[in-house]
């Protein structure tokens, strides 16, 4: 017989190394006499998308096309320290540190561009390609012709910035304090199938909502939900280590099974955006947020399936089988 049910799960995550670890990012940009941009990072694009974002910002920041961004991202020889990709931190951390080294350029173009149009600094703006004046709209000059400009006068062509995110320490008697910089929410809501003559848990589509403050790039954040509850799905009802006597039972993906496109239910993401202040254009972290609750949702989806509440992981049809088996028995059949 094949039984259906539904179950949440929710969780808070705490983006960053936080606990007074230390959790820094820097970044370089020049920018060449053709008004195109070269973005000097040491994060690791590992699949998350951050090369994009992070040319997203410089790009927003500086009033041009993203196509006139290049990137070189995770060089030793050549770029500046980001730490690694982990604690969903990249975002955050280093698109700060994008966005102030974008900053730190465009002031050094602002104050050229404020003696060539002959306006006062504060009322230069940057948009769409063009370096304007506020207060008269006749005096502009596109980016590319300023950027040539500054070439051929020996002007400085380079911005870098340092972002540090080191939060405090939580008291060590306590407990207590703000160990993050800021957190992310999501709650999760999974629909299940489960066999109860296999045991086998069939898993029929996930609602994901997830804050990740602004999001910079949607569809970068659609892609990342999607690949935190496939990642957490496999977590739930597939993926396990089996030791005997020292040895690993399970020791490649012949035998260490993981969600493949085949395995993935429906996924229906919702994009919360809960905007800091503090972060590039109001984005936090996402990363790891959305792997989080999926497991918890299956587990408590599971029980409202067939009531039996399942407390290791993976669910595995053994030990389901195992549990309706100590129910039967326990109700005298």
């Amino acid at each position: 017989m094949k039984k259906r049910g539904r179950g949440i799960g929710c969780n808070l995550y705490g983006v960053g190394y936080g606990f007074n670890r230390p959790d820094h990012a820097s970044a370089y940009i020049e920018v060449a006499d053709d008004g195109t941009v070269t973005l000097l990072s040491g994060v690791c694009d590992l699949g998350q998308g951050s090369d994009t974002v992070l040319c997203q910002i410089a790009a927003e920041e500086l009033g041009i096309n993203y196509e006139d961004v290049r990137i070189i991202s995770a060089d030793t020889a050549i770029t500046p320290d980001s730490l690694a990709s982990s604690a969903s931190r990249q975002t955050y951390v280093s698109g700060n540190a994008v966005k102030k080294a974008a900053e730190d350029i465009k002031q050094r173009f602002a104050k050229f561009a404020a003696e060539i149009l002959k306006c006062e600094i504060e009322d230069i703006e940057f948009s769409e390609g063009v370096v304007s004046c506020k207060a008269d709209s006749s005096k502009y000059i596109k980016f590319s012709e300023l950027a040539n400009q500054m070439h051929l006068e020996g002007k400085q062509t380079i911005g870098f910035a340092y972002f540090d995110n080191t939060t405090a320490d939580v008291n060590h008697e306590t407990n207590q304090g703000d160990a993050y910089a800021h957190y992310i929410y999501g709650s999760q809501v999974a629909d299940v199938e489960v066999d109860t003559q296999t045991g086998e848990v069939t898993v029929l589509r996930i609602g994901a909502a997830q804050d990740c403050g602004k999001a910079i790039n949607p569809q970068n954040v659609e892609q990342q939900i999607d690949g935190g509850v496939v990642q957490g799905m496999g977590y739930a009802i597939m993926e396990e280590i089996i030791m005997k006597d020292g040895k690993t039972l399970t020791p490649s993906f012949a035998k260490y099974l993981i969600p493949t496109s085949q395995d993935s239910p429906e996924i229906v993401t919702y994009i919360v955006e809960s905007a800091d202040p503090r972060g590039p254009y109001g984005a936090k972290g996402l990363g790891e947020g959305p792997i989080i609750p999926t497991a918890a949702a299956i587990v408590n989806a599971v029980y409202d399936a067939i009531g039996i509440r399942i407390t290791s992981l993976p669910v595995t049809p053994e030990k389901i089988l195992a549990e309706l088996e100590k129910k039967k028995q326990s109700e005298g059949f």
